[in-house]
C-alpha cells in the first residue's frame, strides 16, 4: 500500500447525502435476526462467486463482529458455502474440522488451528462457535479456510509439517527430508513476535543454503505433483489436494522470506498477493460461494505497496482478472477508538494504541461525516451525481498501522463500504492463551491485565 502521514484533500465535500447512507441496525448477530437492515446488500453481492469483506486493522472487536454478522445473513439469505480469511492456509484444517463438529478442544483449535494471532480473541471464537451451531444442523455446512502462507510468516515448519503428516499416510516412512527440516527449524521463530529474529536468521544464511531451503520447500511441492495419481489412490484427491496446496503455499513463505532477508521487497510482495489469490481460487474449485476476509489492501481492486517497494497488483486484483463480476468487495473504513499498535513497545504488552481523528479530505473522514457516528454502509457502485464526486474526491484510506494512509480511487476499489464509527480492541481469550509460547502469553497476560485494572 503507498502510504503517506500527511492530511490528503482538505478541499474534499464535506459527506454524502443521507439517501446514500444504509445504516446498520447492529453489528451483534441476533438469534431471530431478520437482517432487514443488510438487504441493500443483497443487491452489492448479486450472482458473485466472492464476496470479499475488507478491514481497517487487524484485531478489532467491531471488525469481528461485523464479519460475523455479515457471514451469517450471507449464509442464510444467499447461499454462501464458505469462509475463508487472512490466517493460515496449512494450519487452518484444524479449525475446519472443528466448525464440522471436531472433538479438539476449542482454545486448542485457536491457537494452533489460526495463525499470526487472529485465534486469540474471544469474538473470533464467537465466531467459529457460530459456523460450528450453523453447521451442526445445515443440510451442507459452511467450510472453514485460511488463505495466507504458512506459520505467520516466520517459520516453514508448520508448513512442512502438514505435509509430513499427509505423507505418514500416503507414503509412509518417506516424509520431507531431515535435512530440509532441520535448515526450516535453524531461521524459524516461534511467533510473530520473534519474527525479527527469524529474519535476521535468514539474513545469516550464505547464499547456497538460503537456495536450498528455497528450492527444498519447492521440491516439497514438486514431489507431491509428480506422485499424484499413487498418491490419490491411497489417501483420495481431497486430502491429496489439501497437502499439495500446504507445499505450495510453504515454498510460497520460502521464496518470500528469502526475498525479505535479501531486501527486495517487490518480491515479497508479489509472491504473498499472488499465493492469497490462488489459494481463494484453489477454494473456488471446491465451494460454490465463498466470503474472503482479509485487510482492505489484499481485497481491494487496487494495488498495494509498501515503502520501499514499488505497486504490486493486490490479491483482489488478480481475482477480478481471474473471475470478473463473479468477485465483489466491501472495504472498510474507521473513525476513532483504538487500533493495531505498531509501536516498539507492541512486544511488551501495549497491543492497541489510540487512533487520531480521519485525516481531512480522506475516504474514512468522509464516511465518518456521512454515518452520522452509526455504523453504515454505502452502495459505492449507486452513487450519483454530487455524491459520486464527493467519493471521487476523496483521496486516501487508514492503512491501519498508525497514521499511515493508503492511496485508493475507491469506486475502482470497491463495490460497497462499511464504516465503523470506533473501533475497540477485542477482548482477548484467556483459554487460546494456555496454548501458546510463552513470547505470546506474557504480552497478551499484560495487556489483557491492564485492561482490567483500568475498568
Amino acid at each position: 500500500m503507498d502510504t503517506t502521514s500527511s492530511p490528503l484533500s482538505p478541499a474534499a465535500p464535506a459527506a454524502l447525502s443521507p439517501r446514500a447512507v444504509r445504516p446498520l441496525r447492529t453489528l451483534d448477530l441476533d438469534p431471530d435476526d431478520s437482517f432487514a437492515d443488510l438487504e441493500w446488500l443483497g443487491d452489492v453481492v448479486g450472482g458473485a462467486r466472492v464476496l470479499a469483506l475488507g478491514e481497517t486493522a487487524h484485531y478489532n472487536r467491531e471488525s469481528f463482529q461485523l464479519r460475523r454478522r455479515l457471514l451469517a445473513y450471507l449464509v442464510r439469505r444467499h447461499g454462501f458455502t464458505a469462509y475463508a480469511m487472512e490466517t493460515g492456509f496449512a494450519e487452518s484444517a484444524r479449525a475446519d474440522a472443528w466448525v464440522r463438529g471436531g472433538a479438539e478442544p476449542p482454545a486448542r483449535v485457536q491457537a494452533d488451528g489460526l495463525t499470526s494471532l487472529m485465534g486469540l480473541w474471544r469474538p473470533m471464537r464467537a465466531h467459529l462457535e457460530w459456523m460450528r451451531a450453523h453447521n451442526a444442523g445445515a443440510a451442507r455446512p459452511v467450510g472453514f479456510y485460511g488463505i495466507d502462507l504458512p506459520g505467520s510468516h516466520v517459520s516453514l515448519v508448520p508448513g512442512l509439517a502438514a505435509v509430513d503428516a499427509y505423507l505418514a499416510e500416503a507414503d509412509p516412512g518417506a516424509g520431507v527430508e531431515a535435512a530440509l527440516r532441520a535448515g526450516a527449524e535453524a531461521v524459524a521463530a516461534a511467533s510473530p513476535f520473534s519474527a525479527p529474529a527469524a529474519m535476521a536468521a535468514w539474513a545469516r544464511l550464505p547464499g547456497a543454503e538460503r537456495e536450498a531451503l528455497v528450492a527444498g520447500a519447492a521440491g516439497v511441492a514438486e514431489r507431491l505433483r509428480t506422485g499424484r495419481e499413487r498418491y490419490v489412490g491411497r489417501t483420495g484427491a481431497a486430502a491429496f489436494d489439501r497437502a499439495l496446496r500446504a507445499a505450495e503455499s510453504t515454498a510460497a513463505l520460502a521464496r518470500m522470506t528469502a526475498a525479505m532477508a535479501g531486501g527486495d521487497l517487490n518480491a515479497v510482495m508479489e509472491v504473498r498477493e499472488e499465493a492469497l489469490a490462488a489459494t481463494v481460487e484453489w477454494v473456488l474449485e471446491r465451494e460454490e460461494r465463498v466470503v474472503v476476509a482479509a485487510h482492505n489492501g489484499h481485497v481491494g481492486r487496487w494495488p498495494c505497496a509498501v515503502p520501499g517497494a514499488a505497486p504490486t497488483d493486490s490479491m483482489g486484483m488478480r481475482l477480478a482478472r481471474a473471475l470478473g463480476t463473479d468477485y465483489r468487495v466491501v472495504g472498510a473504513t474507521a473513525g476513532a477508538g483504538h487500533m493495531l499498535n505498531v509501536g516498539a513497545d507492541f512486544g511488551e504488552g501495549v497491543l492497541f494504541a489510540g487512533m487520531a481523528p480521519p485525516a481531512p479530505g480522506s475516504l474514512d473522514a468522509l464516511m465518518a461525516a456521512s454515518c452520522g457516528g452509526w455504523p453504515a454502509g454505502v452502495d459505492v457502485r449507486r452513487l450519483e451525481g454530487a455524491d459520486a464526486q464527493a467519493l471521487a474526491a476523496a483521496a486516501g484510506q487508514r492503512a491501519g498501522n498508525g497514521e499511515e494512509y493508503t492511496d485508493v480511487a475507491a469506486a475502482v476499489a470497491f463495490d460497497a463500504l462499511v464504516h465503523l464509527p470506533r473501533l475497540s480492541p477485542a477482548q482477548v481469550d484467556a483459554e487460546a492463551l494456555a496454548w501458546v509460547p510463552e513470547e505470546v502469553r506474557v504480552p497478551f497476560t499484560r495487556w489483557r491485565e491492564s485492561v482490567v485494572s483500568t475498568k
